[in-house]
């Protein structure tokens, strides 16, 4: 059964989702972040299959979160480069290896970002770039942008309606201090 796509669903992260939300998208881009770049050290890296490889990887090459490059001529053979799309994915991938580590590590992380200079391990978090302040989710609000339809300027006219309501909502009771 195939599922349906995201593409034309008006979600930045639905859209985002269409293009690195297969789980071996992930991973391949992780090991393309890592240097890998040749079909058979991803395999190798991965244990995939090499059908699901060439599929994932051609999905990443038509996103142009991966370029592919030919390396040999006779036989020919292609290698995969992140693009500059794919690198700016990094801090993405980078945040979901530090939640895994945080929720799913048995123990200490298996994998960490350090601090080249202090080989100390980074503690990452987000921030506004503009004002330099750390994003906070009681400070901190999506809304709708310039390019919204009226569908989602209704969705969060509604969101804002029922807000405003004195409950408590699931996320509430881990912000008080």
């Amino acid at each position: 059964m195939k599922n349906k796509s995201l593409v034309n669903m008006p979600c930045p992260v639905a859209r985002s989702l269409e293009h690195v939300g297969e789980w071996w998208n992930i991973l391949i881009l992780r090991e393309a972040l890592l240097g890998v770049s040749r079909f058979d050290d991803f395999q190798n890296h991965l244990g995939i299959a090499t059908s699901t490889l060439a599929k994932r990887l051609n999905a990443l090459v038509e996103s142009g979160l991966l370029a592919r490059r030919q390396y040999c001529e006779k036989p020919p053979r292609d290698e995969y480069v992140i693009t500059k799309k794919g690198l700016d994915f990094r801090p993405v991938l980078l945040t979901l290896m530090q939640w895994g580590n945080t929720y799913y590590a048995d123990g200490e992380p298996m994998i960490q970002l350090v601090d080249t200079q202090t080989n100390q391990a980074v503690d990452l978090m987000l921030v506004d770039r503009n004002t330099q302040v750390e994003i906070d989710p009681q400070r901190h609000q999506s809304q709708p942008g310039p390019a919204a339809d009226d569908m989602i300027k209704a969705r969060f006219e509604a969101s804002s309606a029922s807000a405003a309501m004195p409950q408590q909502g699931p996320v509430d009771q881990y912000l008080k201090t």
